[in-house]
C-alpha cells in the first residue's frame, strides 16, 4: 500500500488521504461514538427521570389512598357509633369533640409531611441529574478542542433536556400539589361536616333539658346491663324503684340470688348528670345523704352513684371511690365503672355466699324454734282465756244455781207456810157445827129448827 493511499472495504479503490482527511475521518469516528454514549447516557437519565416521577407518583397516592382508607374507616366507624344509638350521643358527644379534632390536626400534619417528603424527593432527583451531568462535563472536559465543540453541543443538549426534565419535575410538582390540594379539600370537607355534625349534637345537647339529660344516663346503663344480662346475670333483677311510699326513691335497684333463692347482693343504683351549660353546679356530696336513706328503706346492701358531677375532679376522674367515711357501703363512679362494679361486688359477695346460706339456715332453725315457742305461748294463752272464761261462767252457773236454790227454799217455806195455813183451816172447818153456828143467832136457829121438824 502506498503512503497517503488508503483502500476502501467497500469497493476496494485506492484513494489518496492528507493529514487533514485524516483529521476529519477521525473526528467522524469520534462523534459516532461520542454521539452514541451521549445518547446512551441521555436515556439513562430520561429512564430515571421517568422512574423518579412515577415512585414519587406512586408514593404520594399510595399515602393519599391509604390516609383516606384510614380516614374514612374512622369516619364510617364514627358515624356507625353516632347512629347505632341516640342513648350514647351524650356521653359521646365529648370524645367525638377530642377525637375528630385531633384527627384533623393529624390529618394536616399527614398533609404537610407528605408535600415535605414529596418535594424533598423532586429535589434530590433533580439534584442527582445535575450532578451527573457535572460529571459528564467534567469528562467531555478532558478531550481534545475538537471534541469540545462537540461537547459544548452536547451540553447544550443536555442542558436543554435538563430543562425539560426540570420542566416535567415542575409539572409533577404542579400534579403533586393539585392531587394534595384535591386531597386537602376533601379531607376539610370532611372535618367540616364532622364539625358541623359536632356542633350539631352540641346544640342538641345544649336543648336537651335537665330531666331528660339525667335519663339518658340512666338509659346508658340500662342499655349497657341489658346487653350482658342474658349471659352475665341470668337471674338478676334489675329494675327502676318506682316505690315511693317512704318519700323517696333512687333509680335502679339490682338484686341476685343463687338456685336456692338466697340473695346474694343487692344494690341501690343513683343516677345523677346535667348539662355543660348548667349554671348551678351540683355536687356528688349533695347526693349522698339522700341515697344512703334509699338503700336502708329498700333493704339493699350497698349502695353506688353513677355521676358525671365535677367532670374536672381529679378524685372522681382516677375510678372507683368509695365513701365509707361518710356512709358504709357506698360507691361513687363514673358511667364506664357500671358493670365492672356490679361484677365485683357479685364476685365479693360470692365468697361469703356459703357463710350467708349458713347463716339463714341457723336463722331459719331459730325461726322454727322461735314459732315453736310462739305456738306454744299462744296455745297457752289461748287455754287460760278459755279456762278463765270457762271459770266464769261454772261460777255464774254455781251463783244462779244458789240463787234458784234460795229461791225455792223460800217458795217451799211459803209452800209450806199454805199447808199449814190449811191445816189449820180443814181442822177449823171441820170443827164447825150448827148448833156453834146458831149459838149467838137466834133467827138462823129457828129456821135450822123449822128444817128438822
Amino acid at each position: 500500500m502506498e503512503a497517503g493511499k488508503i483502500k476502501c472495504p467497500e469497493c476496494g479503490k485506492m484513494f489518496s488521504l492528507d493529514d487533514a482527511g485524516y483529521a476529519n475521518i477521525l473526528k467522524q469516528v469520534r462523534d459516532s461514538d461520542f454521539d452514541q454514549q451521549l445518547q446512551q447516557r441521555l436515556e439513562l437519565a430520561e429512564a430515571d427521570k421517568r422512574n423518579a416521577v412515577a415512585l414519587a407518583k406512586e408514593k404520594a397516592g399510595a399515602k393519599s389512598q391509604k390516609a383516606g382508607a384510614v380516614k374514612d374507616a374512622k369516619i364510617l366507624e364514627l358515624k356507625a357509633k353516632l347512629d347505632a344509638s341516640e342513648v350514647a350521643q351524650d356521653l359521646a358527644v365529648t370524645r367525638a369533640l377530642g377525637t375528630v379534632e385531633k384527627e384533623r390536626d393529624e390529618l394536616s400534619n399527614m398533609l404537610k409531611l407528605s408535600e415535605t417528603k414529596l418535594s424533598q424527593e423532586l429535589q434530590e432527583a433533580a439534584a442527582k441529574k445535575n450532578t451527573e451531568i457535572q460529571k459528564l462535563k467534567a469528562k467531555l472536559d478532558a478531550n481534545d478542542v475538537a471534541q469540545k465543540l462537540a461537547i459544548t453541543e452536547a451540553v447544550n443538549g443536555i442542558e436543554k433536556e435538563r430543562d425539560e426534565l426540570k420542566n416535567g419535575l415542575q409539572q409533577a410538582e404542579l400534579e403533586k400539589q393539585l392531587a394534595v390540594t384535591s386531597l386537602k379539600d376533601k379531607y376539610e370537607t370532611q372535618i367540616k361536616d364532622r364539625d358541623d355534625a359536632i356542633e350539631r349534637l352540641r346544640d342538641m345537647k345544649a336543648r336537651l333539658s335537665t330531666k331528660m339529660v339525667g335519663e339518658t344516663l340512666e338509659l346508658h346503663c340500662e342499655t349497657e346491663f341489658n346487653r350482658i344480662r342474658a349471659t352475665a346475670f341470668p337471674e338478676a333483677y334489675f329494675e327502676k324503684d318506682n316505690d315511693a311510699s317512704t318519700g323517696s326513691k333512687g333509680d335502679y335497684i339490682f338484686r341476685d340470688s343463687d338456685a336456692a333463692n338466697t340473695e346474694i347482693v343487692s344494690i341501690m343504683f343513683e343516677m345523677k348528670n346535667e348539662n355543660d351549660t348548667t349554671a348551678t353546679k351540683k355536687r356528688n356530696e349533695d347526693f349522698l345523704k339522700e341515697l344512703d336513706k334509699d338503700r336502708s328503706e329498700k333493704g339493699c346492701e350497698y349502695a353506688v352513684l353513677v355521676s358525671m358531677l365535677e367532670p374536672d375532679s381529679e378524685l372522681y376522674n382516677t375510678g372507683i371511690v368509695d365513701v365509707f367515711h361518710r356512709y358504709p357501703k357506698m360507691y361513687v363512679i363514673r358511667p364506664q365503672f357500671f358493670i365492672p362494679m356490679i361484677t365485683l361486688l357479685r364476685n365479693a359477695a360470692m365468697n361469703s355466699l356459703e357463710y350467708k346460706t349458713e347463716l339463714a339456715l341457723v336463722k331459719e332453725q331459730n325461726v322454727d324454734v322461735t314459732s315453736f315457742e310462739n305456738d306454744l305461748d299462744n296455745f297457752k294463752t289461748a287455754f287460760g282465756k278459755n279456762y278463765n272464761l270457762a271459770s266464769k261462767k261454772f261460777q255464774t252457773a254455781i251463783d244462779e244455781i244458789e240463787k234458784s236454790i234460795n229461791h225455792l227454799q223460800k217458795t217451799k217455806d211459803a209452800l209450806l207456810g199454805t199447808d199449814r195455813n190449811l191445816r189449820l183451816a180443814n181442822d177449823k172447818a171441820q170443827d164447825v157445827t150448827v148448833k156453834k153456828l146458831t149459838r149467838r143467832n137466834p133467827t138462823m136457829a129457828a129456821k135450822f129448827e123449822e128444817l128438822k121438824g
